[in-house]
């Protein structure tokens, strides 16, 4: 492993010798990703071959820089289990393509290969998570490093080296179809999970990426989540304040963990479409922020900037000029040879991109080392335990009238609902075809754990249908049962009658498509769809006692199930293992622990509801409506009881000069389990300043703490605050730690301990 400055040095010594060899046309091969990867091979009856459009491909830039998607498996590609790569051919196809850049180029400079991992791995046989919301969910980074940590020796032993995977997104209005790619609306728990997707990935930061780690290209920067009325890749209408406050967090952490890619957003900020915004990339980013890595264009992003120049070349040079390194499927930067010979762009720009392409190889070692190893994982059930855990945590009990954890002499349980036994609906978008017996429903995880107790299913309904015509044996169903489990929410599954766009996004949805979430497919209404609250409006009144079960890619409002419903679970998208995980919690074998990462509206007309607003003179509730969520942020109930005593701090003052030098305010508390069922708690630290020059939010997240404790016992709890949770971007357009009280909460948003501290 490379860790001195000298061995520093001699990648970027390797990088300018090579670089100085490198014709125009070569460079521009460099930076360009342009072929889709499915489209690089064809399998054959004995095996697998590649196609004359990759090799005119390669020989258009006498290389290539970055192949994307070539283990992609969906029904936009259309590969599936019978034409495409299995997880034990990947390395075979793999080395073929190196193979074939080695022996046909006059440099042989191999190839990075980027996948899609937004929750696992977008190929065949591929370990599928929960997705982001979920992990927002669990509170638990170092759980999330181990889960990232098996999907990228899973991913790199196919041969990969670039994982794109969205940790940048900052949910604040969940009618986007995106929402499940987000951790949360919350910018330092988002910032806490992004650290944990880069060591888990990467490892720790150093020079070369270790054996059995790939490189994360993190998604997207910057301000996507906060898309005017929740629609997708719309303008983001902030100021310099909201980016930095709510939207920056994220990739800060990531740099200092080790960042070294990361992919631009769709969106524009003020006017400016990130992907050519040079003020964001180059001044912030890279001045700034320190950033030494590559940026990557989202899909066909950069064909939009024509809109802006009228000319290809001309949009090619805008880009590279803003700082945009490699591009994905856009025909732009195939122009770029011709941007440059025209004098649109230095060719100097184009080497600075270059430098960057080839330092991510150099970092991966394939020049060294190029090819992989075929060999099958060893740690398969280990990565299983490791995705069950994330399920299990992701979990969040929203509601519990005593009717949960289910009765031991429980006789009858029946199954109802659209996401009760729906494979890729528990999934979420950017799934791969699945093998059925990979992944466990709900229908199937109660059945397995319901012991000597019948277990009957009926469907009900669709997820947006409006047929009717299952309602009634479903409400039959439920009428002759002790117990009935009711599982709702949404979908993003895919199909092919399904119309998708160049870059993968959904167009249209033929009429009898159930998909309401995922990317461009965004709703005005989060009211679930369909038939589903008719469906348990009528099972509610067969008296039977009933548990409603949430599988959703976005907070759904549910006023009227959380009046009427005894009990409620929010179980997001929880991935193969999320059948088990969710019965684990019915029957109570797992203690529930997920904490909201986004607060759940009363109603879309109430948007938006997050609950680090700022605080002012304005009246916060309608007329009509209260202005507060339905279920707050940081919010979820358990099997047990805690209780938080005797907060204390350190030091009551401390000078701004000296937390600059490294001093903390140190927090403690006493939190006791007082129930008799162990379990898992969340300990949050709020802070909201009360002396400022710019207008403060309502509280802020600046910490937080899960620790297992057992029924009753009291653990010693301490967080802590540095001077980077405690400085504002002041009204000098600065960082600053301005002098004076601030207030803390520490424990849960209904249930907490204050006090008063001050930065002297």
């Amino acid at each position: 492993m490379l860790d001195s400055n000298n061995e520093i040095e001699t990648i970027a010594d390797r990088v300018e010798t090579l670089l100085a060899k490198m014709t125009l046309k070569e460079k521009v091969g460099q930076v360009n990703q342009r072929m889709y990867g499915w489209e690089a091979f064809r399998k054959t009856e004995t095996g697998y071959e590649l196609t004359g459009k990759f090799k005119e491909h390669v020989t258009f830039g006498d290389g290539i820089g970055v192949l994307y998607g070539l283990f992609r498996s969906d029904p936009w590609s259309g590969i599936h289990h019978e034409n495409g790569i299995s997880e034990s051919e990947s390395a075979e196809v793999a080395n073929m393509i190196q193979q074939y850049i080695r022996d046909h180029t006059r440099l042989g400079i191999p190839v990075l290969l980027s996948e899609e991992c937004s929750h696992g791995h977008q190929g065949l046989d591929s370990l599928i998570t929960p997705v982001n919301l979920g992990v927002g969910a669990t509170w638990n980074p170092d759980l999330h490093e181990d889960l990232m940590s098996a999907v990228a020796e899973q991913v790199r032993a196919k041969g990969a080296h670039l994982a794109l995977v969205s940790t940048l997104d900052i949910l604040r209005d969940p009618r986007w179809g995106r929402s499940e790619e987000c951790f949360s609306e919350d910018p330092y728990l988002a910032a806490r999970l992004t650290e944990a997707v880069i060591k888990g990935m990467q490892g720790e930061a150093s020079n070369l990426i270790p054996e059995g780690k790939m490189i994360a290209v993190l998604k997207h920067f910057a301000a996507q989540g906060n898309g005017t009325g929740g629609h997708n890749a719309a303008p983001a209408s902030i100021g310099e304040r909201e980016l930095r406050e709510i939207h920056l967090p994220p990739m800060v952490s990531a740099i200092k963990s080790g960042a070294i890619a990361c992919m631009a957003a769709y969106n524009e900020i003020d006017g400016i479409p990130c992907h050519a915004n040079g003020y964001l990339l180059n001044q912030i980013l890279r001045e700034e922020l320190g950033f030494k890595g590559a940026v990557m264009a989202d899909g066909c992003a950069l064909d939009l900037l024509v809109h802006l120049t009228q000319s290809q070349e001309k949009a090619a040079a805008l880009a590279l000029e803003s700082g945009v390194d490699i591009s994905l499927w856009d025909n732009v930067y195939t122009r770029l040879e011709k941007a440059i010979e025209e004098g649109f762009v230095r060719e100097e720009k184009l080497n600075e991109a270059v430098r960057r392409v080839l330092t991510l190889k150099f970092k991966m070692g394939l020049f060294d080392y190029p090819f992989v190893e075929a060999k099958p994982s060893k740690n398969q059930e280990s990565a299983d335990k490791t995705n069950l855990e994330s399920a299990r945590q992701s979990i969040v009990l929203l509601k519990n009238e005593g009717i949960l954890p289910l009765k031991k002499d429980t006789k009858k349980i029946s199954v109802i609902g659209p996401n009760a036994d729906a494979i890729y609906n528990q999934l979420g978008d950017y799934t791969p075809f699945q093998h059925e017996y990979k992944v466990i429903t709900v229908l199937q995880g109660i059945t397995t754990l319901a012991g000597e107790a019948e277990v009957a299913y009926e469907k009900g309904c669709g997820i947006r249908s409006l047929d009717t015509e299952g309602i009634e044996k479903a409400v039959r169903l439920a009428g002759s049962s002790d117990v009935a489990i009711v599982v709702l929410g949404g979908s993003s599954a895919r199909n092919f009658d399904t119309q998708f766009d160049l870059n993968g996004a959904v167009v249209h949805a033929s009429g009898e498509e159930e998909m309401d979430c995922g990317e461009n497919v965004d709703v005005a209404d989060l009211e679930l769809g369909g038939h589903q609250l008719q469906l348990l409006q009528e099972i509610m009144k067969t008296g039977t006692p009933t548990v409603v079960v949430l599988i959703q890619g976005r907070p759904h409002a549910i006023p009227w199930i959380a009046e009427h419903a005894p009990a409620i679970l929010s179980a997001w998208y929880p991935g193969q293992m999320g059948g088990q995980a969710i019965a684990e919690v019915l029957f109570g074998h797992v203690n529930p622990s997920g904490k909201l990462p986004v607060s759940i509206p009363r109603s879309s007309i109430q948007l938006p509801v997050f609950y680090n607003h700022k605080e002012g003179g304005f009246k916060k509730d309608y007329l009509d409506m209260s202005g507060k969520a339905l279920f707050p942020f940081g919010f979820g109930l358990s099997y047990t009881e805690f209780k938080y005593e005797n907060l204390r701090y350190s030091d009551q003052t401390i000078q701004s000069d000296k937390l600059l030098e490294g001093e903390k305010f140190k927090i403690i508390v006493d939190v006791t389990n007082s129930g008799d069922h162990d379990g898992f708690d969340v300990i949050q630290l709020y802070v909201k300043g009360k002396c400022s020059s710019i207008t403060r939010r309502v509280k802020e997240l600046k910490g937080f703490k899960k620790v297992w404790i057992a029924a009753c016992e009291t653990k010693e709890v301490i967080l802590e605050l540095a001077a980077e949770e405690l400085q504002v971007f002041s009204s000098q357009n600065k960082y600053e730690l301005e002098k004076g009280y601030f207030e803390i909460e520490v424990g849960n948003p209904v249930n907490y301990l204050k006090a008063i501290l001050e930065i002297g």
